[in-house]
């Protein structure tokens, strides 16, 4: 991948139209026109993953017989894990949003540091939820700074070189799964030398502490987007009470203004649906497979033909469908695409080792969210105030996770009706959210797909 090339001739130059006729009908390749930041943010997203996952296959495994933990004190520890993360992820937006993203990935970076090393020690119940959550909580800090400064300079960017904003976000997504990929093989390497699930912790810990290093040198210092200055109108506060009445009162309209808005609240519900679609590879692909074989054992090889297309898929798709597609198009047909993965379930034959059905609802679900999830983090920009966007990050990650919650249960609790019946519902959600996400305005986003002009 090549580290820089000549820069692009500027959109708004009023160059003679027979000399620049070529060059900016010339569409820069993402990798190479990616500025040096966007580049960081990216590899930031992949270094996260490989840290993070070198862990969380291997924990479960670890709590249960590692420390003799009963199954349902495994779960909730998992589950305590999930919600400190996705549930908090409002908390790291907000704080991005007052402080500016810089100390809020160097402080997340080290927490989720001295996270993994206390996991790597802990023995007792205690300390082994305390060292999760702290693993979590780290997540909702530096993870909503990243995807919302990564959503910024897309648009930066899509605005300085006419390269749509999708293919940016995608690059994101492809990175982040490329280490979701890569972090389990470092895991099981470890373990295959002998070094245990300590070795996994520490070795997750030691990526994050270059991590940690990288950023404090090459992560700019920007000022986070005061809402001061809109707020402000009256007179500039004098005293500490003033000024804190002020921040209050900007605080209270931040999050008026990102709970009240219709298309956004619109948005978060439609991606709830995909997220709890998404779930079901937790939930309902395992019950599949082990119906169908008689074990879980081929679960991880299904896992790894996800990763696998979106690591090798997701650019030349995202490519291929920005410049053609609407983001709410793209956010509808993912959904759908989605909702097909489920209904093909019960209609795929059975095939070689009864794996097909699953198969297709892997593959199907894996193209959906490679056409959705960028589409979504690109239209969030859109629909909220600039100053307001790391707590629009957040919040459409704990919304969705809150759904999670609660989709969870109640689909959890289909597992044994006929497959008919399970199928059907499941497929419902993602359309109904696609339904849901054809209601938003056709005029936001109309960019997300174009060269600027």
């Amino acid at each position: 991948m090549p580290e820089a090339v000549a820069p692009a001739p500027a959109p708004e130059e009023a160059a003679p139209a027979p000399t620049s006729a070529k060059a900016p009908r010339r569409r820069p390749r993402i990798a190479s026109a990616a500025t040096p930041y966007l580049r960081l943010l990216t590899t930031t997203q992949f270094a996260f993953n490989i840290g993070f996952f070198a862990v969380l296959p291997y924990l479960a495994a670890h709590l249960g017989g590692g420390l003799g933990m009963a199954g349902w004190l495994v779960g909730l520890v998992l589950g305590l894990r999930t919600f400190s993360q996705q549930g908090l992820f409002v908390v790291g937006g907000v704080l991005t949003d007052r402080y500016g993203p810089r100390p809020v990935v160097l402080a997340g970076c080290a927490l989720r540091i001295a996270g993994f090393g206390w996991l790597a020690y802990a023995g007792s119940t205690a300390t082994v939820i305390a060292a999760v959550l702290l693993i979590g909580f780290a997540a909702a800090l530096f993870s909503p700074a990243v995807e919302s400064e990564t959503a910024r300079e897309a648009v930066r960017h899509e605005k300085a070189t006419g390269t749509p904003r999708a293919e940016v976000l995608a690059l994101f997504s492809a990175a982040g799964q490329a280490g979701a990929f890569l972090g389990p093989l470092l895991g099981s390497l470890l373990l295959l030398l002998g070094g245990g699930f300590r070795a996994a912790c520490l070795a997750g810990a030691l990526v994050f502490v270059a991590v940690l290093t990288g950023h404090a040198r090459l992560m700019p210092h920007r000022e986070p987007a005061r809402h001061g200055g809109a707020t402000r109108t009256r007179r500039e506060p004098a005293e500490d009470g003033p000024a804190t009445r002020t921040a209050q009162r900007a605080t209270t309209s931040s999050w008026r203004a990102v709970f009240t808005s219709r298309p956004f609240l619109v948005l978060c519900l439609a991606y709830s649906t995909y997220l709890v679609a998404y779930n079901q590879l937790y939930l309902s692909l395992p019950a599949e497979v082990e119906r169908a074989t008689g074990s879980q054992a081929a679960l991880g090889w299904l896992f790894a033909l996800s990763s696998l297309l979106v690591v090798t898929v997701q650019l030349p798709l995202t490519r291929l469908c920005a410049r053609r597609m609407a983001p709410r198009t793209a956010l509808v047909t993912g959904l759908t695409v989605v909702a097909t993965g489920f209904a093909a379930v019960p209609l795929t034959p059975g095939g070689p080792g009864g794996l097909l059905p699953g198969a297709a609802l892997v593959v199907l679900l894996t193209l959906g969210q490679m056409l959705l999830v960028p589409a979504a983090r690109g239209i969030v920009p859109d629909l909220v105030d600039d100053r307001r966007l790391g707590l629009a990050t957040g919040a459409l990650s704990s919304v969705s996770g809150l759904a999670v919650l609660g989709g969870s249960a109640a689909t959890g609790a289909l597992l044994g009706a006929p497959a008919p019946v399970l199928w059907t519902a499941l497929a419902a959600v993602p359309l109904a959210g696609a339904a849901l996400a054809f209601t938003l305005p056709a005029g936001h986003g109309e960019k997300y797909g174009r060269r600027g002009k």
